[in-house]
């Protein structure tokens, strides 16, 4: 299928970075990053509006889209010195939701197999299915650890009778075996869901997750140094999914199903980056922007900084790893390098 472009507004690439075109591998030749837009809501259990997240997260921004974003804190420039392509949005109609997960699958594991790192722009929930999928099947079945930042566990059996929807994916990844139930790390869940069922079934497959009244008690940056001794014993790769609502709906209130008591958009941001810095990324997806609700485009802007962060990381990780210079970042809190200095 040719490129669709914006499926619900105009062609326009995530900060003016090339165009591609998942049915021309020649148009992302060489591509280290491909972003892949998921403009589906069907998968909501309230407030519907996320199919509108991948545009808001392209347009969101008050510098030039010039297809440059220097990183004061890291010295890089994610978009300069990663080669990054947008091959626009998967079409995945509401309505036929087995239909949009396939379609996003294959464009997943068509970026992993072309080697490109895929960032997937959400939609739902429900996306991290055949996006986690998608990668396992490039990594290897089982050998894809996940990164969870949410709210909510995304682990119920049904949502309205179906298999699918955003409160199932991360079951039907574990059940499907792609990803492991005890290489599966979630952080951020507070609330009143899910229920003693639910938690058992968690449980039962060795699920690490870590509640909010954890990361306030212990710090976020020792709850995330635990998590990455998990997901990285006895698998090959990391796939990073960030819900929005995992931050504080004061800092994000555009989303669908916002829980009050979450992380700050300063804290997501720098875990995120120190998650690309230091963990083997394989691919990564930003779900449940719902621009219906956001508030001067607070939820977009948090969203588009995630997917720099992770970048800038990434970037960070390659110049290091080909013995160029690059910058630690002050940040004693979440990576224990203490202060600054020039490796």
């Amino acid at each position: 299928m040719a490129r669709l472009g914006g499926m619900y507004g105009p062609d326009a690439t995530f900060l003016g970075v090339p165009r591609a075109d998942l049915a021309d591998p020649g148009s992302w030749a060489g591509a280290d990053v491909l972003i892949i837009g998921a403009p589906f809501d069907g998968g909501t259990s309230h407030r519907p509006g996320a199919r509108f997240g991948p545009q808001a997260i392209r347009f969101t921004d008050y510098l030039p889209h010039d297809g440059s974003r220097p990183h004061l804190a890291l010295g890089v420039d994610p978009l300069a010195d990663l080669r990054v392509a947008d091959a626009g949005d998967v079409e995945m109609p509401s309505g036929d939701t087995p239909a949009s997960l396939r379609r996003l699958e294959e464009a997943v594991y068509a970026a992993c197999r072309g080697g490109a790192l895929p960032v997937i722009l959400g939609g739902d929930h429900t996306i991290a299915l055949p996006d986690a999928t998608g990668v396992a099947r490039h990594v290897g079945w089982g050998r894809v650890s996940v990164i969870h930042f949410d709210a909510h566990a995304d682990t119920g059996d049904t949502q309205f009778g179906s298999l699918y929807g955003h409160g199932t994916p991360m079951r039907r990844l574990i059940e499907s075996g792609a990803v492991r139930g005890d290489r599966f790390l979630q952080l951020g869940l507070r609330g009143y869901w899910p229920e003693p069922p639910t938690l058992d079934w968690m449980a039962d497959r060795g699920m690490r997750s870590y509640e909010m009244a954890e990361i306030v008690d212990r710090g976020l940056g020792t709850c995330l140094t635990e998590a990455f001794g998990i997901a990285t014993d006895d698998c090959d790769a990391v796939f990073l999914s960030v819900d929005v609502d995992v931050v504080d709906p004061g800092m994000a209130p555009g989303t669908g199903t916002p829980e009050p008591g979450g992380l700050s958009g300063r804290q997501l941001l720098d875990a995120v980056r120190r998650i690309a810095m230091e963990m083997p990324l394989a691919g990564l997806d930003v779900v449940e922007v719902a621009p219906p609700y956001d508030h001067a485009e607070i939820t977009a802007y948090l969203a588009g900084r995630v997917v720099l962060e992770a970048l800038s990381g990434i970037a960070w990780r390659r110049r290091r790893a080909a013995g160029l210079p690059v910058r630690d970042p002050a940040s004693p809190l979440l990576s224990g390098r203490g202060q600054a200095s020039q490796t």
